[in-house]
């Protein structure tokens, strides 16, 4: 006998879960499949939760190790016990996913444990611990997410080659530390293990960090991480590890253009070259679906091409961000249940968990000026805010971007620390097409680091005060 859902859910992610508990809200019967054994997915598990843990841990670590003297503060001492800092990060995770748990029950959604697969129209076969099971569905909607790319001719064992999950792991700070790929989770990971005494390098095959980013951004943002003690070999490509002594990794990389080969030696290499959709196993075929040759499943309005079968998160396009997947998760609820559910792609923030933190949101200015549209520019600098000089916190600057006519904001770009928390208000005021005149005339709190926002807002048109 197969159990009967108005929605059956396949990953229990960042958009799975919260897809299943709008439905829930929304008085649809719902099921939810997960094979990890935990709900959260990649990014509650071994993604965005346990790297901030591990980000606050090491940023604190530092901060007493290198500037709390300078603030007064004697402490005899700082000494790492990265068991301790690990379990803290773990028991982060674990408390997390049994909340999740919690509101499955408070809302009716039915967890099911297992690899659940597309078995034709309206049918989910799952292979779980109890055995297999069949699950009929009015709607299925593909939550499965993404997994780590792979870097041809490099093994990740997950103990001297680690991807984002082994680096999460490591049970001893490495003396020296290759990181590949200058993306955002390479740069969160390789800050926190530089924190804590690695010697980091990264290998980049463009000839910049955080791709797609605003460039002005990302150049302060190389600048910032230089002066930390990461060093940068951008425009290179790693071609091979050589694993062969236990003592050392051999790691050979070239001018991405081509030219001469060198070898670098590490005790870890991380490999965050991105990630791709994951669904192998499916079942996509059963129902006609075809993913491209990226692995991503085309969607409309979050509709595949399979008639009540629907996609979101990173198995589809866009951003592979957690809070995207949340968006789509309650909106293609929502378009189930009848409803006119809606995101707003182009306000969608970008947060890089580094010190200083790194924000964008919007339309950066080689966007606009590939657009040839006219735009206008109020940038302050974290130097001239004075909670930030209070707070030893100076790096960095929030820089906002609005149409030259009407003021409209179209996107802002902030490094400094506590910006992942700021942007927020941009999207809020993007979101109702605010001016930048709107932010620059709203009372902020003194004092406060988005007084920095403020100011940034009043110089588009010229009036920034405080600087």
């Amino acid at each position: 006998m197969s159990e009967s859902y108005d929605v059956v859910i396949i990953g229990g992610g960042p958009g799975g879960y919260n897809c299943a508990i709008r439905a829930g809200q929304l008085g649809l019967k719902v099921a939810c499949v997960e094979m990890r054994g935990k709900l959260g997915g990649t990014c509650l598990n071994v993604g965005c939760i346990p790297s901030k843990a591990l980000l606050h841990a090491s940023e604190m670590f530092e901060t007493a190790s290198t500037q709390f003297a300078a603030m007064g503060i004697k402490t005899g001492g700082i000494e790492l016990d990265l068991p301790a800092m690990m379990q803290q990060k773990s028991d982060a995770v674990d408390g997390l996913t049994k909340g999740i748990e919690f509101l499955f029950k408070k809302n009716g959604v039915d967890y099911i444990r297992g690899k659940g697969r597309i078995a034709g129209a309206g049918t989910v076969e799952v292979e779980g611990e109890d055995g297999p099971k069949t699950l009929s569905a009015k709607h299925i909607v593909i939550a499965t997410g993404s997994e780590v790319t792979p870097l041809p001719g490099v093994e990740i064992d997950e103990e001297r080659v680690v991807s984002s999950t082994g680096a999460l792991e490591l049970d001893k700070v490495p003396g020296k530390l290759i990181l590949i790929g200058a993306g955002v989770i390479g740069l969160e990971l390789g800050s926190v293990w530089r924190r804590l005494g690695a010697e980091v390098t990264v290998i980049e095959y463009l000839d910049r960090i955080l791709p797609g980013m605003d460039t002005e951004l990302a150049k302060t943002a190389q600048r910032t991480f230089a002066k930390q003690g990461i060093e940068f070999r951008l425009g290179h490509k790693v071609t091979g590890v050589d694993k062969s002594d236990p003592a050392t990794l051999k790691v050979s990389i070239e001018p991405s253009a081509g030219g001469e080969s060198e070898t670098l030696e590490a005790d870890t290499v991380l490999v965050a070259i991105g990630r791709r959709p994951y669904t192998e196993g499916l079942g996509l075929e059963t129902v006609g679906i075809e993913a491209d040759a990226r692995g991503f499943i085309s969607n409309e309005h979050f509709r595949t091409s399979a008639e009540n079968v629907w996609v979101i998160g990173d198995t589809t396009h866009g951003p592979m961000l957690a809070h995207k997947a949340e968006d789509e998760g309650v909106a293609c609820a929502e378009r189930i249940a009848g409803k006119a559910g809606h995101v707003n792609y182009g306000i969608i923030p970008g947060v890089v968990y580094t010190a200083p933190e790194i924000a964008s949101v919007g339309k950066t200015e080689d966007e606009l000026k590939a657009e040839g549209r006219a735009y206008k520019k109020g940038k302050f600098p974290f130097q001239a805010n004075s909670r930030a000089r209070t707070n030893h916190t100076t790096d960095g600057f929030i820089k906002i971007l609005a149409d030259a006519e009407t003021d409209e904001i179209l996107g802002a770009h902030m490094i400094g620390a506590h910006v992942g928390e700021m942007i927020g208000e941009i999207c809020l005021a993007m979101e109702f097409q605010a001016a930048s005149e709107d932010v620059a005339r709203t009372c902020h709190p003194h004092p406060t680091l988005t007084e920095a926002v403020r100011q940034a807002a009043m110089g588009v048109e010229g009036w920034t005060m405080q600087a």
